[in-house]
């Protein structure tokens, strides 16, 4: 029994026990104070009532007749009409004992059904707020779809109309660097716009993997071993910046997919990071099993934490829209790529950051 149960019998005890020797202490020559005594076992009756419902009532009205009875047997015996009014009066507590305790419970039950319905109520807002944000994710998804699709009714003559004309530039160029030695000013003028076409060529590149359809080719992948050969590519960046790279091993179900591809991706998270991370800051790489589960299958995630200067909240709502970047020089297309490559496979990619407190980027590929 709890301890606040134990307490309200205990109180109703005293209570009772207090009025009937008040009852057998009052001389029989103050009838008036007596009939406020009989008024006040109605109290502890009532409370029993509310505290414990139907039994609580009838029990605590039972023994107050019990205690009550013998003071009216031997001190008003005498008086039959005085009597039979205390009679009535025993009656009257048992009615009112078992009114009230049916009423306390009826109420407790209501009180019950509401709140049942409160958490059904409560229930169905948190199904339905789920909802809603899968609609609003749905809804970012098909705009998304709809830029890649304006974007691949213009890739085929973007390309024809960029790529020709630089590959020209670029012969042309190269032709014009042969009749200058290196010390000259023309010979660093050309080096520069060989330099700056290559870079416009990777960009209509990035911009063509974005635009067309990703072929993927489905093999079985090790994952730890794909990031052990990103990370081995990506020392020599991280040492020349002076960033710790870390790869946590762990053992990994195997992921079908192309390891081309996801290897890409892996690479381009990594030198994102070293390049988000200051000298003396680290960017560890972690891996974990994710059994299946809430309707999900199993998966591998992937996390990328490095240590940097963090996004702001308007930073992070458009990291992935392509042509977007706060990198000097940058392109914007990478982690739209790389969005796109992971999710051909069936997965995700999510990112957690704040300023001042680096970048999580979670790579979620199913098994």
């Amino acid at each position: 029994m709890k301890r606040s149960n134990l307490l309200r019998i205990l109180l109703l005890a005293l209570f009772i026990i207090g009025i009937s020797l008040s009852h057998y202490l009052t001389p029989l020559r103050l009838p008036m104070l007596h009939d406020i005594l009989q008024r006040l076992y109605y109290l502890p009756i009532i409370l029993a009532a509310f505290w414990f419902g139907v039994r609580g009532g009838l029990v605590s009205s039972i023994v107050v007749s019990i205690l009550y009875a013998p003071h009216i047997i031997f001190q008003w015996g005498m008086h039959p009409s005085l009597e039979l009014e205390k009679y009535l009066e025993i009656v009257m507590y048992n009615v009112v004992g078992g009114v009230t305790g049916f009423l306390s419970e009826r109420e407790e039950a209501r009180r019950e059904e509401v709140q049942r319905s409160a958490k059904g109520l409560e229930e169905s807002f948190r199904k339905l707020q789920s909802q809603a944000d899968l609609i609003i994710r749905i809804e970012e998804q098909l705009r998304r779809a709809e830029r890649l699709s304006a974007l691949g009714e213009l890739s085929a003559v973007l390309a024809h109309e960029i790529r020709n004309p630089l590959g020209s530039i670029r012969g042309t160029a190269e032709i014009l660097k042969d009749d200058f030695r290196p010390g000259d000013r023309k010979y660093e003028f050309l080096e520069i716009l060989l330099k700056e076409t290559d870079r416009l060529n990777r960009v209509v590149e990035d911009f063509l993997g974005l635009a067309r359809p990703i072929e993927v080719e489905r093999e079985s992948c090790d994952l730890m071993a794909e990031l052990r050969e990103v990370v081995s590519l990506a020392e020599g960046e991280a040492a020349s910046r002076g960033v710790r790279l870390n790869l946590v091993p762990t053992q990994l179900p195997l992921v079908r997919g192309d390891r081309e591809k996801l290897r890409q991706v892996f690479l381009n998270l990594v030198l994102n990071g070293i390049q988000a991370t200051g000298r003396g800051g680290s960017l560890t790489i972690t891996a974990a099993a994710v059994p299946p589960g809430n309707g999900a299958s199993a998966a591998v995630e992937l996390s990328f934490t490095d240590t940097g200067a963090g996004m702001t909240p308007e930073v992070l709502g458009r990291i992935f829209e392509p042509f977007y970047t706060t990198k000097p020089g940058g392109t914007g297309l990478g982690l739209a790529i790389t969005q796109k490559i992971v999710e051909s496979h069936g997965g995700g990619i999510e990112v957690a950051s704040e300023a001042g407190k680096g970048t999580t980027f979670r790579v979620r590929l199913p098994v």
